[in-house]
């Protein structure tokens, strides 16, 4: 049987992104040794993040989309509607997990959700996320704090893919970027990916979805 729950929920709406932000923070600075872990599901507004390591010069053209300064690992990222971002609030330690180790598993994760839409996926060693094809098709972006992470991934499900054009996705200029959409899944299936992502990653995890309410 499935041990600790992982507490699941939707964010409704489209969610700012520098509210979530600070709530992922002080979940995590407030959480015991006994708080069970949870993965936040949603859609962010459209927004680009610079990670902690993040340069000013991979931003080509933000325009009038919001920039934030943010406090995960990785260079630069867009998020919109229509991409589905799922952050993990994880006690490492209990888990027993690396960071190499989770990263790993989230990829792992997304690749096992895009099997079964009958596509292939594959990981990069020198560039972390899920790609098909060759094109990027979802990003991930951790921040260990007191030995728990937030932050997390997202999935590029159907949305406007033009924002990507504007920086150098991940810091890499030139990157292709995709979608589900784009490799064929269709968009009535779409409505159920963050479910099964939660399924997913419960599994790996060796935990058990619990459905919490909105946050």
């Amino acid at each position: 049987m499935a041990g600790r729950p992982l507490i699941v929920r939707r964010l409704e709406g489209l969610r700012d992104y520098e509210p979530v932000w600070r709530a992922m923070r002080d979940f995590t600075d407030g959480r015991g040794p006994e708080t069970p872990d949870e993965l936040w599901l949603l859609e962010h507004g459209p927004v680009f993040t610079l990670g902690q390591a993040g340069l000013p010069t991979h931003l080509l053209d933000p325009g009038e989309i919001p920039v934030v300064q943010t406090d995960r690992g990785g260079q630069v990222a867009y998020h919109g509607p229509g991409q589905l971002v799922a952050y993990l609030l994880l006690d490492l330690r209990r888990a027993g997990l690396g960071v190499r180790r989770l990263v790993h598993l989230l990829e792992d994760a997304v690749i096992a959700l895009l099997a079964h839409e009958s596509l292939t996926a594959h990981a990069r060693p020198d560039a972390p996320g899920v790609y098909v094809d060759g094109a990027k098709v979802a990003f991930l972006g951790l921040r260990v704090r007191n030995g728990c992470c937030y932050h997390g991934l997202a999935v590029n499900l159907d949305m406007d893919l033009g924002p990507f054009a504007r920086i150098n996705p991940c810091g890499y200029p030139g990157l292709a970027v995709t979608q589900l959409v784009e490799l064929g899944v269709a968009p009535a299936r779409l409505s159920a990916i963050g479910d099964r992502l939660a399924e997913i990653l419960a599994e790996s995890l060796g935990a058990r979805v619990s459905r919490g309410g909105p946050c």
